[in-house]
């Protein structure tokens, strides 16, 4: 029997191909056959091939490209790039000097690390579509859960040193594939980053949706500079309780507080979930929760916040694919996988509260 497709699956695959060939980002460089007008034939850029660079396709009139051509968008990247030493780009306020080599929970300095990059087809349906969701997993993670699912990633940090030409080139290179967005997974410590590498790809044809794929963990502030820049918000909402919190992803007490009131700026800036006609993400908010066991993760608290807060027509995946994982073992009841019983609760949870665009 063929196996799915898991988000799981997917990392872990891009991890095996990226030690294979010793390059993470080179690992998928394969362009999609006949991906329509406006593409053209790849280039060669230090080893990563790059499309439609000098021949950019039609554009769909994206806020980002606006920005870019107003010079609004080189005034956030340099604002991003302040914040970033001393870095206060998360809630962890940590203050480190980044540009002068030191880091801290993040563990990331002044460069910044991709482990993969590629076509996802195990995201929500509205992203994958039918040629994927354009999938680049950043290295480290500024929130460090005990129970990780992508351990390798955010808490060992396995991936490759990356510039921002070569970021540029990936965004191109999924678009040339026919994905139907741009996924930047775990980006909140590399946010300036992005942005410089962004303003790159737009000025060589890039007009693909954005996706910002985070664990909720934001400063309100930071995520207002990303209006107009991001289309499509895919949070993780985890935590409703504070010492839950600041006990399963060490010293992130006020997690709660902030990915609520950061979760409202993006339903602020885009609203509810919007798709084409073929059922493909233009804009929105979609927002991830994971059932834990014994519901440390406050699933009927949380189905409560989204219906009163942003409304029940929000989109919402509620994820029963708890497993144990990581440090897991050593925080019961963590040490076990979720029951169907569980998850049914869950879910059942979800339908009082009146949500039912779930995926």
């Amino acid at each position: 029997m063929k196996k799915s497709l898991t988000r799981r699956n997917f990392i872990a695959g891009g991890i095996v191909a990226a030690a294979a060939t010793a390059v993470a980002v080179g690992a998928l460089r394969t362009p999609r056959k006949n991906v329509g007008a406006g593409s053209s034939r790849p280039q060669e850029y230090n080893g990563l091939e790059t499309f439609g660079r000098g021949n950019p396709a039609p554009t769909r009139a994206r806020r980002y490209i606006a920005l870019e051509k107003s010079g609004e968008l080189a005034q956030r990247e340099e604002k991003l790039f302040e914040l970033m030493s001393p870095c206060k780009l998360c809630p962890r306020d940590c203050g480190a000097r980044r540009t002068d080599g030191r880091m801290a929970a993040c563990r990331t300095a002044d460069r910044f690390r991709v482990a993969s990059f590629g076509p996802h087809h195990g995201e929500e349906a509205p992203l994958r579509g039918r040629h994927g969701s354009g999938t680049i997993f950043f290295s480290m993670c500024n929130l460090l859960c005990v129970f990780c699912l992508n351990y390798q990633i955010n808490h060992k940090g396995e991936g490759r040193y990356t510039t921002h030409r070569e970021l540029a080139d990936m965004m191109l290179n999924l678009q040339a594939r026919g994905c139907h967005n741009i996924n930047f997974v775990t980006p909140t410590h590399v946010l300036p980053h992005i942005v410089k590498a962004l303003r790159l790809a737009i000025n060589d044809g890039l007009d693909l949706p954005i996706v910002y794929n985070t664990s909720g963990y934001e400063h309100p502030e930071i995520i207002k500079l990303l209006d107009g820049i991001v289309d499509i918000y895919l949070p993780d909402f985890k935590f409703q309780d504070s010492e839950v919190a600041g006990r399963l992803s060490p010293r992130a007490h006020n997690y709660p507080e902030k990915a609520a009131a950061s979760i409202k700026e993006m339903h602020r800036q885009v609203g509810t979930l919007r798709m084409d006609a073929n059922g493909i993400a233009t804009s929105g908010v979609l927002i991830r929760h994971l059932v834990m066991p014994e519901n440390l993760g406050g699933t009927d608290k949380f189905v409560k916040w989204v219906a009163e807060n942003l409304g029940t027509d929000t989109h919402v995946n509620i994820m029963g694919q708890y497993r144990p994982m990581f440090r897991a073992r050593y925080y019961p009841p963590l040490n076990r996988s979720l029951t169907q019983q569980e998850f049914a609760q869950a879910m059942e949870w979800a339908y009082r509260a009146g949500l039912h665009n779930l995926h």
